[in-house]
């Protein structure tokens, strides 16, 4: 194991002896880290923390505090973070609440920026990115390939869909709808189709076509949410991916963004 002499390690601690750990690191008890993980500099982690494999964190990241809820009275709740991702300068991840099920998770292959705060009992699936001061309140979920903006701030309890993008600097209040483009020029709303993140993705022209359907059938026609929707069910060979979108929606306790 590289273990600067300035760092101070927890007895208690797990770290494989392929870790890295840079100087003015503090790494608490109940901290497990993988393979390969490298801490840069001045990274501070508390437990019960558990890491994958392949993390890098930059310097002065706090990950692994508790949370920031009045009612928290130091119980054990835990953070969990799965493999290969970044996290950068500065970034605060909290761990869980009893009342939110004692768990914060993010997924693998994530991108969190600089400034980027977690908050407790978030859900933060595969292949994010959080750009730079992205604020999720607590029991935020962010499915997987979603992009969150630079200066976003996500209200509480807020879902975010599979392969939205929302753009830098807006407010988000209620769910964002999955495969979508959501902005907060003049006022926050869907702009429709993320199509071009989807063929990057590898989505084939049929699929997007399908979901790009879908999207007119809620956003640009005159029907209300609830009739789209039972135009969409009646519609035959909608696929997937539709079914989704229309899942999402139905099961929404916030509403979503239109």
């Amino acid at each position: 194991m590289s273990v600067h002499p300035t760092a101070i390690i927890d007895a208690r601690a797990k770290i494989p002896a392929s870790c890295n750990i840079g100087p003015y690191c503090v790494i608490g008890p109940s901290v497990e880290l993988g393979e390969t993980c490298h801490l840069v500099s001045h990274v501070t982690i508390e437990g019960p923390t558990k890491i994958g494999e392949h993390n890098r964190f930059f310097p002065f990241s706090s990950i692994g505090m508790a949370p920031q809820d009045l009612s928290y009275a130091g119980e054990p709740t835990r953070l969990e973070i799965g493999d290969h991702n970044t996290i950068r300068e500065l970034v605060t991840i909290n761990r869980g609440t009893v009342k939110g099920g004692g768990l914060t998770h993010i997924g693998s292959h994530t991108l969190i920026m600089a400034y980027t705060h977690i908050a407790h009992d978030c859900f933060i699936g595969d292949h994010v990115i959080l750009a730079n001061a992205a604020t999720l309140g607590g029991h935020v979920t962010v499915e997987d390939w979603a992009v969150v903006g630079a200066l976003c701030p996500v209200h509480q309890f807020v879902r975010i869909g599979t392969h939205s993008y929302i753009g830098g600097g807006t407010t988000v209040t209620q769910d964002v709808l999955p495969f979508s483009k959501t902005s907060a020029e003049r006022n926050t709303h869907a702009f429709g189709l993320n199509a071009l993140g989807l063929e990057r993705r590898g989505f084939t022209k049929d699929r997007i076509r399908k979901i790009h359907h879908a999207y007119k059938v809620l956003l640009a026609s005159k029907l209300n949410t609830s009739q789209a929707l039972e135009k969409l069910k009646a519609e035959l060979d909608s696929g997937e991916d539709v079914d989704l979108l229309i899942e999402f929606i139905e099961a929404s306790e916030r509403g979503v963004i239109k």
